[in-house]
């Protein structure tokens, strides 16, 4: 059945709710202060504000929003589609998730890839693509800011911030847990509790996180391996997720404060379950591949295990005037995933009459380590005219290695040669500073910059062989690439009344050069991509109306990236880095926030999006399998040699939605004991969304939705919650990725039912 109907109900629901919201609310204008929306305060510029007070485009998830998401045990990627402008998404599993803001991100798997969205844990930038996998917990606020954002988080923020702010250590006692369980035995639990050991000078809070679900995909397949690899029933997709973090805050005098964080992390899972054939060609439609079985020949069942820990010290020194803040943090991760890329047994699945296979990857990093430090002295007070200045020193330095069984040379089977090893480094340091003034009553300037040098090398330390373990690859063994650039920004916000404000921005930022070391694997060169760098204009306006019963913000935005880095894949599937000549893309985001009376509480969300690559010389690889094109690619071709590109210029951005939809709304019905019935849904929609830079008539999504749904009881003051949850309620499988030369599908979640039970001191 065609999704459209579904999206415009959507939207007209959507549009439905912010006009009987208003009605409603200006109707119930006399109402008590029950009926008003909460004040929200960001650090989008490093200083706690008002949202509606911030030159910048801001979405804001609390944290018991987002443990409600998370309540079928799912994971970070939960945020994607439920903030306008934000998109989510991971073919390599749960330690490996890709972020996108505004269209702009990286589709790339390799571990070393850079992304341009940063993730931000407790003030802490976590730049490996494993690191941002850091399950976040005892969240108190999540915090997503679109565009650049180089002056004051520096390079590799072209896109945007994600920015968690778990809940810190308080001088009076504070709890708060909730658990959860569900279809597949999927069991939940996220706690913290803290509270003063001495009065008033040290205080502590340890928080927790448990996930666990059970394999419940089928591995059908019944056939010989070479590596083992056995059918079995319930084989794959479960996990357990375990995390803790402890903090410790001391505060000796009024003066100076220091928070001491220690986190740990221990996963094992699942690797991300690719069904090969899931598409048809000619077809985008996925109504025939089942989700819980598969037929994989290799890779043992997709295991994927990681432990991480890390440590951070936040000092801060008020001296009146300014204050000094110093952020020292350290990360440490290692681990293994493990895949049947190809999705399923080549013997099964001819092309051109000729059985194809060993598509299985492995990536372990045997050490990561990253070191960062930040000094920054900034103003006090809410004088007119506000300053902050800083530094910021970053090394990430890991060995990897990569196996990968040869897609179509069986003689690589059992070749115990056939891996690499990696040595990356990438070392940073920046200047940065920013500043505003406010030249008249309401009339507010801001100015920002900062200067970035980032450095990365790759070398290579063992190179692939053949079984006699004599070595074939010709390609650099060693490559260093250095970007040195500015970024700025300038924005404008003019407080028209108490209720009301416009704001304007223009800013500059960049992302580092980039090199993909794991293409020795296949005795291929390492291929590398410059820095790209982008150039943002927006403006918007933020309201707080009603009496603050409504709060509706709306965004408009232009960008330009030049020398844009991009991945397509070459014929073995590998990762191939490239800069494109640049990007365009124009779009917005609206966001409403509505409690029309004391016992109703909408919301919805909406971002719209039209995005270009431009460059006629650049060419992608497509689906090649045995020399044959098993897709239906939709652009101009060219082959060279046996191969077959497709021009790109004018193509969407991967992976860069056109539109996302977003509602949800929550009804309490008071009892006469101080508690609350309460029923709450949410749903998101997501439009047209290319999975590849080529155009083609199976890899996209269209149309595709979720929608969850929470009915409990609230008991008075919110001492404790019992509720039935569901999420992915009508059971949709969407398709959210592809490995093109197999045509495998990659699917969504299932439907979790359950139940869960919450509270707090």
């Amino acid at each position: 059945m065609s999704k459209l109907p579904l999206l415009r109900r959507a939207l007209g629901l959507t549009t439905a709710l912010g006009v009987l919201t208003l009605a409603n609310a200006a109707h119930a204008q006399q109402a008590g202060a029950d009926a008003q929306l909460d004040e929200i305060v960001v650090t989008a510029e490093r200083r706690s504000e008002n949202l509606q007070k911030v030159p910048i485009s801001v979405g804001v998830v609390a944290g018991d929003q987002l443990r409600a998401f998370q309540s079928g045990g799912g994971d970070i990627l939960e945020l994607a589609a439920r903030v306008p402008g934000l998109y989510a998404e991971t073919t390599t599993g749960r330690i490996f998730p890709r972020f996108y803001i505004r269209g702009l991100g990286n589709i790339d798997f390799y571990l070393g890839a850079s992304q341009p969205v940063s993730i931000i844990q407790d003030d802490v930038v976590l730049e490996h693509v494993v690191l941002k996998s850091n399950p976040v917990f005892d969240v108190n606020q999540v915090e997503v800011l679109r565009g650049p954002q180089g002056s004051l988080f520096g390079r590799n923020t072209t896109a945007g911030i994600i920015k968690f702010d778990t809940n810190r250590p308080t001088m009076d006692w504070q709890g708060r847990a909730s658990a959860s369980y569900g279809s597949y035995n999927t069991v939940s639990f996220d706690g913290g509790i803290g509270g003063p050991i001495v009065a008033d000078k040290l205080a502590f809070r340890v928080s927790a996180l448990y996930q666990h679900r059970d394999d419940w995909v089928d591995n059908t397949y019944t056939g010989a391996s070479a590596d083992g690899t056995t059918g079995k029933k319930d084989a794959m997709g479960g996990f357990n997720e375990k995390d803790v973090r402890v903090q410790l805050l001391m505060a000796p005098n009024e003066t100076l404060s220091m928070l001491t964080s220690f986190h740990a992390r221990d996963y094992d899972g699942t690797s991300t379950i690719f069904h090969r054939a899931g598409l048809i060609k000619g077809s985008n439609s996925v109504a025939n591949t089942p989700r819980s079985s598969v037929a994989l020949d290799e890779a043992m069942n997709n295991p994927q295990a990681y432990k991480t820990y890390g440590a951070s010290e936040h000092i801060a020194l008020d001296f009146g005037p300014v204050t000094l803040t110093s952020i020292t943090a350290y990360e440490t991760t290692k681990g293994y995933s493990r895949g049947d890329t190809d999705g399923g047994a080549g013997a099964n699945f001819p092309v051109g009459g000729v059985a194809n296979g060993f598509g299985q990857s492995q990536g372990n990093i045997r050490d990561l380590d990253q070191l960062s430090q930040e000094v920054r002295l900034a103003s006090n007070g809410d004088d007119a005219f506000k300053w902050q200045v800083g530094g910021m020193y970053f090394d990430s330095r890991d060995t990897t290695d990569f196996y990968q069984r040869a897609y179509f040379l069986t003689t690589a089977a059992n070749n115990p040669n056939n891996w690499v090893r990696l040595r990356n480094k990438n070392e940073s340091w920046a200047l940065f500073g920013q500043a505003s003034y406010e030249l008249t009553p309401g009339f507010t300037i801001t100015a920002g910059g900062r200067y970035t040098r980032d450095a990365k090398e790759t070398r290579l330390v063992k190179a692939t062989a053949n079984a006699a373990g004599v070595s074939t690859y010709a390609g650099r063994r060693y490559v260093k690439l250095v970007g040195k650039e500015p970024s700025w920004d300038v924005s404008a916000l003019y407080e028209v009344s108490p209720e009301v404000s416009l704001y304007a921005r223009v800013a500059r930022g960049f992302r580092g050069p980039t090199i993909q070391g794991r293409s020795a694997v296949f005795n291929s060169d390492f291929t590398t991509a410059d820095s790209e760098t982008i150039m943002s204009y927006e403006a918007g306006i933020k309201t707080s109306l009603l009496d603050n019963r409504v709060r509706f913000n709306l965004s408009g935005f232009a960008y330009r990236v030049k020398d844009i880095q991009l991945n397509g894949n070459d014929v073995n599937g590998n990762g191939v880095l490239f800069n494109a000549d640049k990007a365009d893309a124009y779009g917005m985001e609206a966001e409403l926030e509505a409690r029309p009376f004391e016992n109703l509480t909408l919301s919805a969300g909406l971002s719209l999006l039209h995005s270009q690559i431009k460059d006629k010389n650049v060419y992608a690889q497509v689906c090649i399998l045995n020399g044959t094109v098993v897709c239906t690619v939709e652009d101009p071709t060219i082959k060279v040699g046996a191969n077959t590109f497709a021009q790109i210029d004018g193509n969407p951005l991967p992976n860069a939605p056109k539109y996302t939809a977003n509602i949800a709304a929550r009804y309490d019905v008071p009892l006469g004991n101080g508690g609350k019935i309460f029923a709450a849904t949410d749903w998101n929609i997501q439009g047209y969304t290319n999975f590849v830079l080529y155009r083609t008539k199976e890899f996209y999504s269209k149309g595709d939705f979720e929608g969850g749904l929470k009915v409990g009881y609230t008991a008075p003051d919110g001492k404790y919650e019992i509720a039935a949850f569901a999420r992915n309620i009508t059971n949709e499988k969407n398709l959210k990725g592809v490995i093109e030369n197999y045509m495998a599908a990659v699917f969504n979640e299932p439907r979790v039912i359950g139940i869960s039970l919450s509270g707090k001191l």
